[in-house]
């Protein structure tokens, strides 16, 4: 059996963050760690000596045994395969180090649609939130994860409704990177309603899950993925969230990693940001307003080489260029403000989220004060 082959099926029998099997994983490696847990229980192996690791023991081996199906592990290859989705083993190039940091809950694989580079880009920010967000959480989401996007970071959340989806959809809108992190398989969009952005995002940005294709979402792996939401980013900012929001899982999970961790603050009247500033008075988050906040926790060597100051003077120039009457293509306005495409459609992005430029019959035209 070989170690991919022992990692699959590792990623079939096993759930999400199951410490036992990552011991069994490290003491003896995929293959021989996986006969040792599908194995009878008569038959001789190492003895483990502390009574409670001999329980855990023997209740993860009946749990794995249920799904130990040769035809599962094969399932899910010929489900990766009829998806499009890429397999990625510790020690792969594309492979982000980043989540070697939750040791003994480290994945034992990753599934992955789309750019699989993005998970190893130099700066990755994790941006969360409620569900239920409001106008403010999703505008503020928008314009920190668009900024920090169109400065070349990577930004790195959950797919859902609310905080996630308006962080996903600002960083493609500027055409940045971006990491959809599922709590099913790649090939279950969850939420239904997000199956046009999860589609948009394996084109040009990643989705990544630890379970095979056809596995459908559960509470338990919602709380197992903001683990690797956490680790993925190297910092973490929660725009919204209640007293009982799952993203406080992924705050604590990233203190714990010893990630910088933000909050961003709400009206002390609203329940959608009570979570953010239970963060900022007892776990000592950091109060972020702006992208350029947020840069300011990055390590000196993973912050964006370019952040949303130096975007001002091309952005002047590019709003100097925009007519209100005139529609123009992203070619056309890179010539009269003199920048490249790249960077024009970038501050587009912006100004778009923005309510100065507006996409029209394929091309751009700036949007007056007055109908802003």
């Amino acid at each position: 059996m070989t170690e991919t082959l022992a990692r699959v099926a590792w990623s079939v029998v096993a759930d999400p963050g199951d410490a036992v099997a990552a011991t069994l994983v490290r003491e003896f490696g995929p293959a021989d760690g996986l006969r040792f847990a599908l194995d009878t229980p008569q038959r001789a192996w190492p003895v483990v000596r502390a009574a409670g690791a001999r329980r855990a023991l023997d209740e993860a081996r009946a749990r794995w045994r249920q799904r130990g199906d040769a035809a599962a592990v094969i399932g899910a290859l010929r489900a990766a395969q009829k998806t499009g989705a890429q397999l990625l083993l510790p020690g792969d190039p594309a492979w982000p180090v980043a989540v070697d940091d939750l040791d003994a809950e480290v994945p034992m694989v990753l599934w992955v649609r789309g750019r699989a580079e993005l998970l190893t880009s130099m700066s990755r920010v994790a941006v969360v939130g409620a569900r239920a967000a409001t106008a403010y959480g999703e505008r503020v989401a928008a314009d920190i994860a668009g900024d920090l996007a169109a400065g070349e970071a990577v930004i790195v959340s959950g797919g859902a409704y609310g905080i996630d989806g308006a962080a996903h959809r600002a960083a493609l809108t500027v055409g940045g990177g971006t990491v959809a992190v599922l709590a099913g398989g790649v090939d279950r969009p969850y939420p239904a309603g997000h199956r046009t952005l999860l589609a948009r995002i394996a084109d040009d940005g990643v989705v990544v899950s630890e379970v095979p294709c056809g596995t459908a979402p559960t509470r338990w792996r919602f709380l197992a993925r903001n683990r690797l939401i956490a680790a993925m980013g190297q910092a973490t900012v929660v725009v919204e969230a209640g007293w009982r929001s799952g993203s406080l899982n992924t705050a604590g999970r990233a203190a714990t990693l010893g990630r910088p961790l933000g909050a961003v603050p709400g009206p002390v009247t609203s329940a959608s940001s009570a979570g953010c500033h239970q963060l900022l008075r007892e776990y000592d988050a950091v109060c972020v307003t702006s992208a350029a906040e947020v840069v300011e926790m990055l390590p000196i060597d993973a912050r964006p080489a370019r952040g949303h100051d130096a975007t001002d003077e091309g952005r002047v120039r590019l709003l100097r260029a925009l007519g209100t009457r005139t529609v123009r293509t992203e070619r056309d306005l890179a010539q009269r403000a003199d920048l490249t495409v790249e960077r024009t459609r970038a501050l587009l992005g912006l100004l778009d989220l923005d309510g100065l430029a507006r996409r029209d019959r394929g091309g751009w035209r700036g949007v007056a004060p007055r109908t802003r």
